[in-house]
């Protein structure tokens, strides 16, 4: 993992929704590409909370893993992230007020984007009246992987080799992608 990586010039502000960094393979796609300078990275510590929530339901040790993901994730990209503004919280308004916070994040870092599975919970009209857009994650790593189709080859076998050790199993690129939802990404990688 790079120390402190800096983005590519002109390289898109991408705010990480918790629902994109759960899915290990989905989140070590991300942040290798953040890694690699393809985006920058922007998250809050709500968010980062969020996520190591969600992962209670794999079991009682879990969050304790996933805590120890954000803490590596907060040191490895210290500008990304953003503290809370509750004024552009609280003047925001979405389908789930609940969200709202990660709409904020990305007012107040001047991000291009959010990427996030949740589209009903980011209407279109009211992100592009903040400037911002809303990109679904197999969108968005599509879109690295057609500007930058070598390094996110790479940074796709890092992650599918990294599982193969882990599990001590073969772990086909296909079927990883399936489970992470990354179809356009697997179509433009071959598999």
């Amino acid at each position: 993992m790079a120390a402190h990586p800096t983005p590519a010039r002109g390289a898109p502000k991408a705010v990480l929704d918790a629902c994109v960094l759960y899915p290990t393979i989905l989140r070590e796609i991300l942040q290798g590409a953040a890694e690699a300078g393809l985006y920058q990275p922007v998250f809050s510590d709500r968010i980062l909370r969020e996520w190591v929530l969600a992962t209670a339901k794999l079991g009682p040790t879990a969050p304790v893993v996933a805590e120890g993901e954000a803490a590596a994730l907060r040191a490895s990209f210290p500008r990304a992230l953003v503290r809370p503004h509750p004024e552009v919280e609280a003047r925001l308004i979405l389908p789930d007020p609940n969200d709202r916070h990660v709409l904020a994040t990305a007012i107040v870092s001047a991000a291009d984007v959010i990427v996030t599975f949740n589209a009903q919970d980011f209407p279109g009209h009211i992100l592009a009246a903040e400037g911002v857009t809303r990109r679904d994650p197999d969108g968005f790593l599509w879109e690295l992987q057609s500007r930058h189709p070598d390094v996110m080859a790479r940074i796709v076998e890092t992650v599918r080799a990294k599982a193969e050790a882990i599990s001590g199993q073969p772990q086909p690129l296909k079927p990883i992608l399936k489970r992470a939802r990354l179809y356009r990404l697997g179509k433009a990688l071959g598999v």
